[in-house]
Formats: C-alpha cells, sequence, structure tokens
C-alpha cells in the first residue's frame, strides 16, 4: 500500500487549514449565538408572546427556513463563482448580523434577534454548498474520506464549544449580554481573516443564469440530484443520518430531567458525550478505510445506530425513580454509564455512517452541477430535521416515552438502512468486500493507486478462488462489473452476491452461443458508459494453484472497445497467496479438486495480498504477454 499522510497532516496545508478554520469558527458562532439566545428568553427575560417553552422550537425553525427559501440558489451562485471568493462575502455577511445581533442583546431586543437567527440560517445556507464543493477541487480522490471526516470532527466541535460558551457567557452576572455580544463579533471576525487565506478555487460552471425563483430552482436541483441514482440515494442516506440525530439531540434535555433524573449539567454531559462520539467516527473512517471512499463502511455504522439506539431503551427504561442529581452524583451510579456508552458509540457508528456519504457524493456528482446537488442535500435535511420533529412530537403525544421513542427510531433505522441498501447494492457489496478484506483475510495491497479513478478499464487478473471478485471489489475505489463464468452463479450465497453485482455470466461459445455474444455486448456496454470491466482470462478458477494460459476474449473486448472510439486501457493485477485457502480448490484423495471444504485450513485470518502492475495502452496487448505480466505480478513479495 503507498504511504499517504494521514488526515491531520491536511491541517499544516494551506488548501486545507484556512477552508477547515473558517467553518469551525462558522459553526461555533451560529452555536454561540443561537444557545446564549436560547438560555436568556428561556432563563433571563419574560416575553409574553415568547414562552420558554416555544423558544427552542422557534429559534429551531427560523434557522432552518432559509435551508428550505435559499439552498437552491446558494448552489447555483457556488458553481457560478469561485468558491473562495464566496466564502469572503458570506463571512464579511457574518460580521454584519453579529454587530447587529450583538446590538439586540445588549438592548434586550427580542424581535432584532429573532431577525438576526434567520440571518444566520441564511449565511449557513450560503455557505453549505460552498462547504462540500471545495473539498473534491482542494483535496486529491484518496484524501476525500479524511478530510470529510475532519470538517464533520470540526463541525461537531464546534457546535459544543459554542453552545458550551453561549450558555456560561450569558449567565455572567450583569455582563452577560455585552460579553456575548463582543464574543459573537470577535468569533466572525477570526473567521474573516480565516478566510482571507482560502486559496481560489474556480468556478465550475461560469456560464450558469441563475433563476432566482426559489419554487422552480428546487423543484429543479432535486430531479438534478435525482438524475444520477446512487448519489440522490445517498442523499437520502445522508438525510435519514439527520432525521436520527436531530431525534436524539431534540430529547436530550427531557431525556435528562425526566429519565435519568439529571440536571442541566447532565443534559450538556449528554450532548458532550454524543459530540465527542461523531467525532470519532468521523476520524476513525480514514484508517477503516484504506484512505479511499469506502462506502462499504456506511452498512457498519447503520448496524451500530440500530444496535446501540435500541440498546439504550432497555439501558434507561430501567432506571429507578430519584430525586433531582448533579453530574457527580450522576455518574457515582454504574446504570448510567452504559446509557452514556450508548450515547457514545451510537453516534459514533453515525459518523461511521455518514462520512462515506458525503465523500461519495462529491465524488460521483458531475462537477460543474456539484454545488447543487449538495444544496438539494441541505434541502432535504431541512425536511427530514423538520419530519423528526413533527413524529418524535406525534410520539410523544400518543403516549410513548422517550426511551421508547430511541428504541422506535432505532428499528426504523434498520428498515430504512436496509431498504437504501437493497436499492443501491453496491453498499452492501462494498461492507461484504471489507469484512472480507480484513475480519477472513489480511489483505495487503501493493499498487491500487494504479486503478483509473474515472473513465472506462479493463482490470485483468488470475483466478485463484470463489472470492476472486469480492477482494478486487475491496481493492477498486469504483464498483466493478465482472464477467465470470456462468456455472459461479450456481454457488449458493456467492451466486446470489454476484447477480446483486449485476456479474455478467458468459458461457463457452460451443455451449451457448447466444449468452456467448450477449456477455459480450454486456461487456462492451460497461465500457461505453465509461466503468471498469473485471475479468479472469484463464476461463476458470485454477486447480492447481499456477496461473493458466490466457484466452482471447480479452482481445475480442478490446476490438469491440476500439469500434465504438474508446481508449480502454487494460490494468493487469496478480492475487497472491490465496491458492490453498478455503475459497480455493484443493484436491481431496480419489477425487476431482474442490472448494469451501475444510474451513480454517490455513487458519484464520490468513494472509493474501493483490498486486497492481502499470496499466497497459490497448495496443500493447496479446494474451501471451498479457499473461507474463500477470505472472511477474505474481513473483513480487
Amino acid at each position: 500500500m503507498t504511504a499517504h499522510a494521514n488526515q491531520f497532516a491536511l491541517l499544516r496545508q494551506r488548501r486545507f487549514a484556512p477552508f477547515f478554520w473558517t467553518q469551525f469558527a462558522g459553526a461555533a458562532n451560529d452555536n454561540l449565538f443561537k444557545f446564549a439566545f436560547t438560555v436568556m428568553v428561556t432563563y433571563q427575560l419574560q416575553v409574553a408572546w415568547l414562552p420558554p417553552s416555544l423558544a427552542g422550537l422557534a429559534i429551531g425553525a427560523l434557522f432552518i427556513l432559509p435551508f428550505l427559501l435559499f439552498s437552491a440558489t446558494a448552489g447555483q451562485l457556488t458553481d457560478k463563482y469561485d468558491k473562495a471568493r464566496i466564502i469572503r462575502l458570506v463571512k464579511t455577511l457574518e460580521i454584519a448580523i453579529m454587530a447587529l445581533a450583538g446590538w439586540g442583546f445588549v438592548a434586550a431586543n427580542v424581535p432584532v434577534l429573532l431577525g438576526c437567527v434567520f440571518l444566520m440560517g441564511l449565511h449557513s445556507t450560503l455557505f453549505g454548498p460552498v462547504k462540500f464543493a471545495y473539498l473534491p477541487q482542494a483535496l486529491k480522490p484518496h484524501e476525500l474520506t479524511g478530510g470529510n471526516g475532519m470538517v464533520e470532527m470540526g463541525t461537531f466541535v464546534a457546535i459544543l464549544l459554542g453552545q458550551v460558551a453561549g450558555g456560561l457567557l450569558v449567565a455572567l452576572p450583569g455582563i452577560g449580554h455585552g460579553t456575548v455580544a463582543a464574543a459573537c463579533v470577535a468569533v466572525a471576525v477570526i473567521g474573516r481573516l480565516t478566510a482571507q487565506a482560502v486559496p481560489t478555487a474556480p468556478a465550475t460552471d461560469p456560464g450558469l443564469a441563475v433563476n432566482w425563483n426559489p419554487v422552480t430552482e428546487t423543484w429543479r436541483n432535486l430531479r438534478l440530484a435525482h438524475g444520477n441514482t446512487v448519489v440522490f440515494r445517498s442523499l437520502l442516506g445522508i438525510s435519514w443520518m439527520w432525521f436520527f440525530g436531530a431525534t436524539f439531540l431534540s430529547q436530550f434535555p427531557s431525556f435528562a430531567k425526566e429519565v435519568l433524573h439529571g440536571d442541566a449539567q447532565v443534559a450538556s454531559l449528554l450532548l458532550v458525550v454524543f459530540s465527542v462520539g461523531i467525532g470519532a467516527g468521523s476520524l476513525l473512517c480514514e484508517t477503516l478505510s484504506r484512505r479511499q471512499v469506502e462506502i462499504g463502511l456506511v452498512p457498519l455504522g447503520a448496524i451500530g445506530m440500530s444496535v446501540f439506539a435500541i440498546d439504550l431503551y432497555f439501558a434507561a427504561r430501567g432506571l429507578p425513580p430519584s430525586a433531582e442529581m448533579g453530574l457527580a452524583a450522576f455518574l457515582a451510579q454504574s446504570a448510567h454509564w452504559r446509557v452514556m456508552a450508548d450515547l457514545a458509540l451510537l453516534s459514533l457508528f453515525a459518523g461511521l455512517y455518514s462520512v462515506p456519504m458525503y465523500a461519495l457524493i462529491q465524488l460521483r456528482s458531475q462537477p460543474t452541477h456539484r454545488a447543487r446537488i449538495i444544496a438539494a442535500n441541505n434541502i432535504l435535511n431541512a425536511l427530514f430535521m423538520i419530519a423528526s420533529a413533527v413524529i418524535a412530537g406525534a410520539l410523544i403525544g400518543a403516549g410513548f416515552s422517550i426511551p421508547q421513542v430511541f428504541l422506535f427510531t432505532g428499528i426504523a433505522n434498520a428498515v430504512v438502512a436496509g431498504y437504501i441498501f437493497l436499492l443501491v447494492p453496491e453498499y452492501l457489496l462494498r461492507f461484504i468486500a471489507w469484512v472480507a478484506s480484513r475480519f477472513v483475510y489480511r489483505f495487503r495491497l501493493r499498487g491500487e493507486e494504479r486503478i483509473p479513478t474515472e473513465g472506462p478499464a479493463v482490470l485483468v487478473c488470475n483466478h485463484v478462488s470463489f472470492v476472486d471478485a469480492v477482494l478486487l471489489m475491496a481493492a477498486s475505489p469504483r464498483p466493478i462489473r465482472f464477467l465470470m463464468d456462468h456455472r459461479i452463479f450456481r454457488v449458493p450465497v456467492l451466486g446470489w452476491l454476484f447477480r446483486l453485482a449485476k456479474a455478467i455470466p458468459i458461457a463457452p461459445q460451443k455451449e451457448d452461443p447466444a449468452a456467448y455474444e450477449r456477455a459480450f455486448d454486456e461487456a462492451a456496454q460497461v465500457l461505453r458508459e465509461g466503468d471498469l470491466l473485471g475479468i479472469f482470462p484463464e476461463g476458470g478458477i485454477t486447480r492447481d494453484g499456477t496461473l493458466q494460459p490466457f484466452k482471447g476474449g480479452v482481445m475480442k473486448i478490446l476490438a469491440r472497445a476500439q469500434e465504438d472510439g474508446l481508449a480502454v486501457p487494460v490494468v493487469p493485477m496478480a492475487l497472491t497467496n490465496l491458492w490453498g485457502s478455503y475459497f480455493s480448490r484443493i484436491e481431496l484423495r480419489g477425487g476431482e479438486p474442490v472448494a469451501m471444504v475444510r474451513p480454517f485450513r490455513r487458519g484464520f485470518w490468513s494472509r493474501v495480498g493483490l498486486n497492481v502492475g502499470a496499466p497497459l495502452p490497448a495496443s500493447a496487448v496479446a494474451p501471451e504477454s498479457l499473461r507474463e505480466r500477470v505472472s511477474d505480478l505474481l513473483t513480487q513479495p
């Protein structure tokens, strides 16, 4: 595997660090302002037309409203103009908003502060598409997972620090309101200074004519996102994560008071645990993904979210009634540590769930439309968060307890995730490949950067076992369509898996001429669509562990590609040390070599590898010379 600096190294680079600290300051200021305002109208002021029970709801609704109204316009502006320029304009706007809010705090003018909530929502709406459209321009594909993980971690840490600071500053006797005002303006100025250092990120569609009608443009953005099935369903997956997270975050105060019998400090502790879990999961993505966009982590995240949300119900339902506890008394009871562990782990798995989806959207979206796709994501996120509040409120109104709401959310998450993974099998396939390459085998890659990140290519590999295709899936950052012997589709479980992967069955020409020609027609279509085609030119799994002669099918595939006017490189690959494992054939006494007998015949977690050679132009390919290339790769350590 090629060594890369880890994600924290990005904080020392100008292409990432100023952007990171700009978005960090913006998220912190949003939450410092909103939380201080919420505390002020809840505990310090008596406003007849805004009772404390409605204050949090009104502030949240005003903040989300601009996402529904202006996300489509923000996406267009981000595609049309240099992103660094947009960032600077937005951060200048933030200073003006915070100056007005500062006056509102000093004068205790609630209508002005409510207006500033709306304006800060507008600020975040304008920044949202830039936040995720900037990264694919500034980072390399193998850095996207780490970069997104850093941004997600930074966002939740900033949210936490902003809320803690807002609550502490507004409570200062006599000087609280003025201190909050000064802090909001100061953080806005810091954000503007860091924004000045963000390097240029040229417009991806400078000729775009902006449609200022938010209704028609919102509908157009959703249709645009819907045009790419994997991207659109990933948008739905991310929006579901916000539904899931919003359900828990909105219930923390009531959960702490009514179920855990804790005071406001306990509610703050739950927020800290949740935020730390999200941050840890986001950072963990790069390590678990080998620094590629590994969407196999998404099912893992979904499983963990459901398991620990459901366990939270069981951990919370048996707590005995007690008087209200402070933080020390709460931590002294061992039963509460299970509750905190569930919260930490469900949020950690939510981080594993969301970061690869964000990276996938950035990687698969058309660059000229990327910001508008992300704007569509922001619209969907807002709608799902509103739906979360409505559904949670309806459940509680129907008599559900808060632990039962968590149980419902955990079960619903399992159903929704299962539905998404059946609609987009790539997530499930990558999860299976990820598990196989890390827990069934110790899988070592060499030269994986030679697998093309865009455009059509033919991947040619030796055929050692029934799971060769699964291991190649784990090595590639892109989906691979495989041309495979039709008999492998009869193998239980594996046959279902390869049908799910849309592998192309091929039969010998003498046995079934129609199926033979149909396979090459489908292979040609894969390359015309700009995708990766994987083939095993030996024509079958080796029976003795040696490399068999290559058949001429690869030449027919390349000839069809040439007829279509495609320049298709051929990437030789070699799977090493896989012979003799459970999924390869073994010769039994007095019988034919068979696979999948004598489990753990080589022990558990045995070492295997994949060596990837330099891509070859189609003109330089012949079956025998290609076989020699693969043979040379087999001899590499």
